[in-house]
């Protein structure tokens, strides 16, 4: 199996937090990283965010000062921390984003950055065996209040091969 090195936006971490399977992420790859801007997004979080909780403890390790953005990314004129995620893997080609915005996607595509969101990252958990269910935490996203479409939820629960 090759190495997975992620670098990840803050919506996935979020979203992992809500679904109570913030720790899925550092047991699926082999190396993560956070950008500075990321982390601080963040930490913007209620006191109750899991996603707060776990940056302002074990995440810690991963916060990474990625330096600046690339003017080529910057040109899209996306957020900030989504700016940092692919500058940082237009540098390092080896890494994967974990972003879900569709124009940070569209931008790292355009750079033939390798992206992977959410609902990739659930998809792959029930592939590698981490999860038994992907179906379910699939299901959690738009009670959570992760904005997907009804027929691309509907196409994820088809990979799943779940009844």
């Amino acid at each position: 199996m090759t190495e997975k090195k992620w670098i990840l936006n803050s919506s996935p971490v979020i979203t992992f937090g809500k679904l109570e399977r913030i720790s899925l992420l550092e047991e699926m790859c082999d190396e993560m990283v956070i950008p500075k801007g990321v982390a601080y997004e963040i930490s913007q979080g209620t006191e109750d965010d899991p996603a707060k909780q776990w940056i302002e403890s074990d995440g810690k390790k991963h916060i990474t000062d990625i330096g600046s953005v690339k003017p080529i990314v910057s040109a899209w004129d996306i957020g900030l921390g989504e700016s940092e995620v692919i500058s940082w893997c237009y540098e390092h080609r080896d890494y994967t984003a974990i972003i879900d915005d569709r124009a940070a996607k569209n931008c790292a595509l355009s750079l033939s950055v390798k992206v992977r969101g959410t609902i990739g990252i659930i998809l792959l958990a029930k592939q590698m065996n981490k999860i038994d269910q992907a179906s379910q935490l699939l299901n959690r996203l738009p009670l959570i209040g992760f904005r997907i479409k009804p027929d691309i939820l509907r196409a994820a629960m088809k990979l799943t091969n779940e009844q």
